[in-house]
């Protein structure tokens, strides 16, 4: 039973650890498995729709796709057993994201009627996958500035952007009344995707208003969307000038040199007594 718990708990840092380098190369080699089985989906896609391709061409993808679903499956088990609570990690962000790279292939074998495109789809989300990469970012001084910033913003965003969809709302069902069906806002959906549309200015230009009180309403969104821009990004600056205040402020460890907040006692990494500040 001990080397079995061992085993466990080996298992759990390589697996889930990142603060160790095998934990955080183990995430990396992760997601650049995903992104490889991504590449291949499109490679497949593409010269099946192009070229004739024989059995063994199409074999070759077969077995590849064979290959990446057993990789997948083999890690998601093991995540499963040396989690504690195997339950919590499958219903999970990540033991979501995990399950739904394993299922295309054991989909595709129990309902063949399905067809190809949907499966193409499917695993072509296995990109999302490469975001563990991104949990990699947190581990990174460089990155832990941007991070932190969002995070001491995010009720400020939410604010924001909850401002920004009421307004949405608001002249989408303006545009529904002035404008009506003749100039393509036949919905209120309709029109709140015309309102999201005109206030990033992209413009498509594919629904138009044709008024004089629907080009007023367009002429507000416009000029709402570039706020959309620089609202977000004043804040996150300020966020992270405040970050870059706080870390030169803080105060380096005597024995392993990291840093910690200027309230610290201890050290964080190494458990040494910080020097008191004079």
């Amino acid at each position: 039973m001990s080397g079995i718990t061992e085993f466990r708990q080996r298992a759990y840092h390589f697996l889930f650890d990142q603060r160790q380098r095998s934990g955080r190369r183990f995430e990396a080699l992760c997601g650049l498995f995903a992104l490889f089985s991504v590449i291949v989906v499109f490679i497949e896609s593409g010269i099946g729709t192009q070229y004739h391709l024989t059995y063994d061409e199409w074999h070759l993808f077969v077995s590849l796709e064979v290959g990446i679903t057993c990789v997948f499956t083999l890690e998601y088990l093991l995540r499963l057993a040396v989690w504690p609570n195997p339950a919590r990690y499958a219903l999970s962000f990540w033991g979501i994201i995990d399950l739904a790279t394993v299922l295309p292939l054991y989909v595709l074998w129990l309902w063949p009627e399905l067809g190809m495109n949907y499966l193409f789809i499917w695993r072509a989300l296995r990109a999302v996958r490469v975001l563990r990469i991104l949990k990699l970012l947190r581990m990174m001084s460089s990155a832990s500035i941007l991070w932190q910033a969002i995070v001491n913003a995010r009720h400020q965003l939410i604010v924001f952007y909850a401002f920004i969809s009421i307004v949405m709302v608001i002249a989408g069902s303006l545009m529904y009344g002035i404008e009506g069906a003749a100039s393509g806002f036949t919905t209120l959906g309709t029109s709140v995707y015309w309102a999201v549309v005109t206030v990033t200015t992209v413009g498509y230009g594919d629904i138009t208003p044709h008024t004089a009180g629907g080009r007023a309403v367009a002429s507000l969104l416009i000029l709402i969307g570039y706020s959309v821009i620089a609202i977000p990004t004043g804040i996150i600056t300020a966020q992270m000038t405040s970050a870059l205040a706080e870390r030169k402020a803080a105060r380096r460890c005597p024995a392993c040199g990291a840093s910690h907040d200027a309230q610290a006692n201890y050290c964080q990494a190494c458990g040494t007594k910080m020097a008191e500040e004079k």
